[in-house]
């Protein structure tokens, strides 16, 4: 993990800060996110995110592997073909991954509704 800061033992906001710089990069959540429903091919977790570039995505997945949040799986088939999908670390952040969908949904649908009262 790339580290910003050489000690996290700053005051009471230091693990909130230590976790995101692990889990907080744009499409980390994202990819975090699919990877509940099991184990996916890197092509399943582009289809699933389409805004994503190839290269993004696969710093993204070697970043959560390093981390020990997701593991990688590599298949004996021709062309070779490579899954992934959540350690135990990673299944411990299923509650505030699916907390923070449900608030996205709260958020984006309180927008949408801003959105056409506005357009009235």
């Amino acid at each position: 993990m790339a580290k910003r800061h050489e000690d996290y033992s700053c005051g009471t906001g230091c693990p909130v800060e230590a976790s995101l710089e692990i889990i907080g990069a744009k499409w980390k959540g994202g990819t975090i996110f699919h990877l509940l429903d099991g184990e996916l091919r890197f092509s399943e977790l582009r289809r699933r995110m389409p805004n994503v570039t190839q290269r993004i995505l696969a710093k993204a997945l070697r970043e959560l592997e390093a981390d020990g949040i997701i593991a990688r799986r590599v298949y004996p088939t021709v062309p070779p073909q490579v899954g992934y999908r959540l350690t135990e670390d990673g299944e411990r952040l299923r509650p505030m991954v699916l907390g923070l969908a449900e608030w996205g949904r709260e958020r984006l649908g309180a927008r949408s509704a801003r959105e056409l009262v506005a357009a009235e």
